[in-house]
């Protein structure tokens, strides 16, 4: 008996799918075309590749734009990181928030510094996971708090430790979003940051604090988020712990957070 409310797909063999969804595999075609295309297109490209016509795609592409998936750009239209995003929310991110609590709780209490994981998301930064300085005294990040990319420590990281084709669609997102931020040297800055392993840099938002940052990796060496202490120095302590204190116990840190992810700890792309 034929399932109510649902049409068998017209053509389909018993053993394939049994039912279509013409819109939604329309889009689905979109979005694998675009993944699969080394450069933009034009929707009459798009239109022509798939043997349809430009008004049977004008919408479904109008609609992977809005929701993220797709970007236009002097009429042409890429993929967004979106899908990249999505594929490691869940359960790597949660996997991920487990293995981070623990490490970054023991490195706040012994650096005596807030830390913070983000990850990037859409052309910006997402504060995921976050300690507080256990004194009680301090500059520390609410989770969820959005931050700018390409002018910050860990911005930076998460560009630099990228294949250079995600590296450069990062950027172009980044930019979009903040055109103020666009860096002719932003290549040569990243190039430096992934042969040293990290971004130590001060803060270009708060005067007298300092940002130190180092990369979570995944089994390719790449970024899939960043660990970073915002450092304020207690001018009130007299055994205070030096920024050079901070970089060495963040990079052990990072590296403990990477190989409990199943990361590659000694290798970047």
């Amino acid at each position: 008996m034929q399932e109510k409310g649902r049409s068998p797909k017209k053509g389909s063999s018993e053993d394939g799918p049994a039912y279509v969804a013409p819109a939604l595999e329309k889009g689905l075609d979109i979005l694998e075309l675009m993944c699969r295309s080394d450069v933009p297109l034009g929707q009459k490209d798009i239109a022509k590749r798939l043997g349809r016509s430009v008004s049977e795609i004008y919408r479904m592409i109008t609609c992977l734009i809005d929701r993220g998936y797709l970007v236009a750009t002097d009429d042409k239209y890429h993929v967004t990181t979106k899908l990249f995003e999505l594929a490691h929310l869940n359960p790597p991110m949660h996997r991920l928030l487990v293995a981070a609590t623990p490490i970054m709780q023991k490195l706040s209490s012994d650096i005596d510094q807030a830390c913070h994981l983000s990850v990037f998301n859409l052309g910006r930064q997402v504060v995921i996971a976050k300690v507080d300085n256990p004194s009680g005294m301090g500059f520390s990040l609410r989770i969820g708090a959005e931050l700018d990319v390409i002018v910050s420590a860990s911005g930076r990281v998460l560009l630099a430790f990228q294949d250079d084709e995600t590296r450069q669609m990062r950027i172009e997102e980044s930019v979009r979003r903040r055109p103020d931020h666009a860096d002719t040297q932003i290549l040569t800055v990243l190039d430096t940051i992934r042969a040293r392993g990290f971004e130590s840099i001060p803060s270009v938002q708060v005067r007298g604090l300092y940002a130190v940052s180092f990369p979570i990796l995944n089994t390719q060496g790449r970024a899939i988020a960043a660990l970073t202490v915002p450092y304020a120095e207690r001018i009130d302590q007299v055994h205070r712990k030096p920024i050079s204190m901070v970089e060495e116990q963040l990079a052990l840190a990072a590296k403990d957070l990477t190989v409990r992810v199943g990361g590659a700890a000694n290798r970047s792309v």
